[in-house]
């Protein structure tokens, strides 16, 4: 059975064995952030404003850099009638306040670097980005979730299968056996199914609190900002579906052209990914049930890059990497039935059966170092992987050009070769990942 931290999801350059799992490293592997670049701002409700004390604390608080939170609470405090003092606007810019970040310094460089004046201050509206990922469920954790003041009340999750959507919450801390003294957790608080809505389902029309308006959509993308020193990513919050869904579509376009490849710059004139914001007219359903259409800022992932260069071989240093190697292990007649570990006569059969097969379908051998698809296909089979799964698996895994990309191909028949000795612990490897990727498109 496969160890559940067996397949991460932040893909690391460059493969290799999986590490060790460790006491701390059960999990999957997260990005760590430091600091939040904000979709927006937020202003006095009309209540609010009408209140001279939340106005100054308001005014103050900009000018001072604090955050929208920080600046909500104070007037709170100050007035505690006033419930929820701020709302979102919608606004062409993204916001950069030096209480955003663990070191405020980061605030200023990014606005000195990217930042404009079109009349209304220097602002950001344009900034480029790098994303640290291959996957884009990495790079763009997305779940519905309802909030209260202070921390996350429930949450989509999916079941290991990717079929079924849970509502989650936190489970009760649990006591001793007097019964008035908690017990130390370990790790942190801990999850369950949530008992009292439906049978733990997600299911948004007949959940009250999404009727309600208080679980919604919430996602976020992860990066880095060329020319801005930091080990820990930057965040961006949205609650759009329209610029999620259609940060997807460029992510899946940029991974067909580049063997999958989403990370890093796009092109060796180091082309990054550009965040910006865009007017559109978004459709909106109001109380009566009438659709209406309203104009919006809405997030805009671009890649101004030369699509014909992304399509030329052998243009970067990755590529002429895995053909030499690919070349290397033809030349030498690396044999994939080599085991470095003793078998059962029963599994010594099996895995010698399997090694024949294997052989058959590489010769004749690769035509300089590249595999054709016809024969990632058949050896796949030898590993007794469906076709159809392997094609799903390797057109999430390198994008769906990676059939006729030459860097795609060789990426996949180097995979298949470092799992010669383990054909089953490859079609778990496959069937967890395909999980893995309906429940993100679900999410």
């Amino acid at each position: 059975m496969a160890h559940p931290n067996a397949h991460p999801v932040i893909a690391v350059q460059g493969g290799g064995a999986p590490a060790a799992p460790t006491l701390l490293g059960q999990g999957p592997a997260r990005i760590p952030t430091g600091g939040k670049i904000r979709a927006g701002i937020k202003v006095l409700t009309k209540k609010a404003a009408g209140e001279p004390k939340a106005q100054a604390i308001y005014e103050q608080g900009v000018a001072a850099g604090h955050s929208f939170e920080q600046i909500e609470r104070a007037i709170t405090e100050a007035l505690p009638d006033l419930k929820t003092p701020l709302v979102p606007r919608n606004v062409p810019w993204f916001t950069v306040r030096a209480q955003d970040f663990p070191n405020p310094e980061i605030a200023r460089e990014i606005l000195d670097a990217y930042g404009e004046d079109r009349g209304d201050g220097r602002r950001l509206y344009r900034f480029p980005v790098v994303f640290p990922s291959d996957y884009w469920q990495a790079v763009m954790p997305h779940e519905l979730a309802a909030w209260g003041a202070h921390e996350k009340h429930y949450w989509s999750q999916y079941s290991a299968d990717g079929r079924v959507r849970h509502c989650m919450c936190h489970a009760p801390v649990p006591v001793d056996e007097t019964g008035r003294r908690t017990i130390r957790l370990f790790g942190g608080r801990k999850t369950m199914v949530r008992e009292d809505n439906g049978g733990g389902l997600c299911e948004p029309e007949s959940c009250r609190e999404y009727q309600q308006r208080q679980c919604n959509l919430t996602g976020r993308f992860l990066f880095f900002i060329p020319g801005i020193r930091s080990i820990s990513a930057f965040e961006l919050h949205t609650n759009s579906f329209y610029a999620m869904n259609a940060a997807i579509q460029k992510f899946e376009t940029v991974g067909f052209l580049r063997g999958g490849r989403i990370s890093g710059f796009l092109d060796r004139q180091r082309t990054p990914f550009y965040l910006t914001k865009k007017l559109m007219e978004v459709a909106h359903i109001d109380e009566q049930g009438r659709a209406l259409r309203v104009p919006q800022w809405i997030i805009d992932l671009e890649a101004p890059v030369d699509v014909t260069a992304l399509l030329r071989e052998n243009e970067d240093t990755e590529t002429a990497l895995i053909q030499a190697q690919l070349a290397t292990q033809v030349l030498q007649g690396s044999s994939v039935a080599a085991s470095a570990e003793p078998l059962q006569p029963e599994a010594a059969e099996s895995q010698a059966v399997m090694a024949t097969e294997v052989a058959s379908v590489e010769a004749p051998p690769l035509r300089e170092g590249r595999p054709s698809l016809e024969q990632l296909m058949a050896r796949a089979q030898a590993y007794g992987i469906a076709p159809e799964r392997y094609q799903a698996y390797a057109d999430r895994r390198w994008g769906r050009g990676w059939k006729i990309n030459p860097h795609g191909r060789a990426r996949a028949w180097d995979e298949l070769e470092r799992y010669g000795n383990d054909p089953q612990g490859y079609l778990d490897k496959i069937e967890s990942e395909l999980h893995l990727a309906s429940r993100g498109r679900a999410s």
